[in-house]
């Protein structure tokens, strides 16, 4: 059978020949014992044995994986660990009991995801990721379990371990050892471990993030949901580390969120997502983005449907704030931005408000001075009297209130155009277009006496 199709139920249905690993001396009389107890006996039974001796069956479970190499054997215990896991994920800790503190309890899984068939690729990031995510509190880059006695060489470190397991979980990301289980696996793996800041920062620097986006689009089979969610539970836990939150606002992540959040039906997606929103939304220009993207029409629809989850409505009432902030902040040079680049400007109270010139100013730089020259190129094609006078101001204003502007304007050629306008029918035309010139041969000095 193709090694990557084997079930768990398959490989638990085997007979391992434990007498013959102790006449070679692979194993202890002792753990010969415990296996023989535990082996092919009902769940009852085993959760009796592990709850009476759970460190002692951890220890004889390592010792197999780190002494026998053969396939059907490794499959055999990686599976009963899995099961043991499977069945009670609290079991986890028993291999952080004090009495392990000898044991590399990591160095078996970590090898095996680089040497096994995919059953034991898949087994052994599971453990791995389960055992790891439950470590002490103050286990940190020290040896795995506990001191290292004299005899002992150096235990694998809880960094060696999630390095490794991060530079496994991308690879995966990148070229799946399984074509349908190879990404759900390591994106499941993922969402337990970037909690860790050792992860994200070591998931960051091999250009993991990326590997996410092309993940977060819309789902509709069950199992492609969880892929999703688990995905976005990804990118929450990394819109909490500001290096991964460079490249998320520099990505496609925000519109394939938002498209994710306008189509799906599942609660538990919607709410990670609107939290992942949530967190970014005060990071640079990801509020402005957010904006521009129809975000606060979303949220006012998903806030008109009928959540019972309290923390996701919570979270919609949050969002819908600080979107509302962020389109405070931009409303009046957005406002404005929008009508020039429309082409068709109206007297708007922001034009003649000198506090709008004094604190938008240098957005007028943004893009190469862009809206400036929108300005003057309406002036070479509107047609309209009063869009004309409206430019031509704007012109002035800007002379007026940039520090550079009489010379920027001039090295862009507005002269000509605006004497063209000196001669317009419309006196609200003319009046502008001869503020605008007097501003450009005067300079601010002596600008800021002439009447508006």
């Amino acid at each position: 059978m193709d090694q990557a199709e084997l079930t768990s139920e398959q490989v638990l249905s085997r007979d391992i020949p434990w007498e013959t690993y102790m006449s070679t001396k692979l194993i202890s009389g002792t753990s010969l014992q415990l296996l023989r107890r535990y082996d092919h006996r009902p769940e009852s039974h085993r959760a009796q044995l592990l709850d009476d001796d759970g460190p002692a069956y951890v220890r004889v479970f390592v010792h197999v994986l780190r002494d026998i190499f053969k396939e059907d054997t490794v499959e055999y215990v990686l599976a009963l660990i899995d099961e043991m896991l499977t069945a009670n994920p609290k079991r986890a800790r028993l291999f952080h009991d004090n009495t392990l503190a000898d044991e590399d309890t990591y160095e078996p899984f970590l090898r095996l995801l680089r040497k096994g068939n995919w059953f034991v690729q898949e087994k052994s990031c599971k453990i791995l990721a389960l055992i790891v995510s439950v470590r002490p509190k103050n286990q940190s880059g020290i040896a795995s379990n506990g001191e290292v006695s004299n005899e002992k060489k150096s235990l694998t470190t809880i960094d060696d371990v999630l390095i490794g397991l991060v530079k496994w979980l991308c690879e995966q990301l990148k070229k799946p050892s399984h074509p349908t289980r190879g990404v759900p696996t390591a994106i499941n793996c993922l969402a337990t471990l970037l909690k860790e800041p050792v992860v994200r920062s070591s998931f960051v620097q091999t250009d993991g993030v990326k590997l996410l986006v092309p993940l977060i689009c819309p789902a509709s089979t069950q199992q492609s949901i969880q892929l999703l969610y688990e995905t976005c539970l990804c990118i929450w836990l990394l819109s909490y580390y500001e290096p991964a939150i460079e490249y998320l606002a520099t990505s496609r992540t925000l519109p394939r969120l938002i498209d994710v959040v306008k189509s799906s039906t599942k609660e538990k997606v919607v709410r990670v997502v609107v939290l992942t929103l949530k967190n970014l939304m005060s990071k640079g220009t990801l509020g402005a983005q957010m904006v521009d993207l129809q975000l606060p029409q979303v949220v006012q629809s998903l806030k008109a449907q009928a959540w019972s989850d309290e923390d996701l409505l919570e979270a919609l009432n949050s969002l819908e704030e600080g979107l509302k902030d962020n389109i405070k902040k931009l409303s009046s040079f957005d406002k404005y931005k929008q009508e020039v680049l429309l082409g068709n400007l109206d007297w708007s109270p922001m034009h003649k408000d000198p506090i709008f010139w004094r604190e938008n100013i240098t957005n007028f730089e943004e893009h190469d001075f862009q809206i400036l020259r929108v300005l003057l190129t309406i002036l070479d094609t509107s047609n309209d009297p009063r869009t004309l006078a409206v430019a031509c101001f704007d012109i002035s204003q800007f002379i007026q209130c940039h520090p550079a502007g009489r010379i920027i304007v001039t090295d862009l050629k507005a002269k000509e155009r605006v004497m063209k306008l000196m001669n317009h029918e419309s006196a609200e035309v003319t009046k502008n277009a001869l503020l605008c010139i007097q501003r450009l041969f005067l300079g601010a000095k002596y600008a800021s006496f002439l009447q508006v």
